[in-house]
């Protein structure tokens, strides 16, 4: 383990009261230094809160941000939910996993559906390595794959995080 994983970790479990309350960012630290939850990254962070490993086990294994099998290096996950759904998310699922998949050995994307991201106000949309895109449609599919791949940040008109906001402070 890292010096720096380990001082996360350590970081995530001060934080609270219990340190078992840490399992999730601890997890996700190891994940995004491991590229997945390993059965030694699980050791590794059960030795650092000390717990055993069965218990983070169990909590890698409920939760579908944690990924308990070799992964693509890039997470592109898919709204599926009823509101996305209804605007066609399904379709824009199968068109990006279809697309991610033509790459000869793409081993690179991590593509799935996900059951419910909490961004309907743009759907359908997808979270691409933690950033929310949306309103998307299968003509963005070509950009937002070549964006991921090529490093570039993934289509910056359509983030969540760049959306204007009715209350900003500054009046704009």
């Amino acid at each position: 383990m890292t010096a720096e994983l380990r001082a996360e970790i350590e970081a995530h479990m001060a934080l609270y009261p219990e340190r078992r309350s840490a399992a999730l960012p601890a997890l996700q630290a190891a994940q995004r230094v491991h590229g997945w939850c390993s059965p030694e990254a699980i050791e590794e962070v059960a030795d650092v809160m000390g717990v055993t490993p069965a218990s983070l086990e169990a909590v890698a294994t409920f939760y579908d941000m944690l990924e308990t099998e070799p992964v693509g290096r890039h997470s592109v996950y898919v709204c599926t939910n009823i509101s996305c759904s209804l605007c066609g998310a399904d379709e824009l699922y199968e068109a990006i996993a279809r697309a991610a998949g033509e790459a000869p050995g793409e081993r690179e994307l991590n593509v799935r559906a996900f059951e419910c991201l909490g961004a309907c106000d743009i759907a359908p949309m997808a979270s691409v390595d933690g950033v929310y895109v949306g309103p998307l449609s299968l003509g963005d599919v070509p950009a937002l794959l070549d964006d991921v791949r090529t490093g570039r940040p993934v289509l910056p008109e359509k983030q969540l995080a760049r959306r204007p906001c009715a209350d900003l402070e500054d009046g704009s």
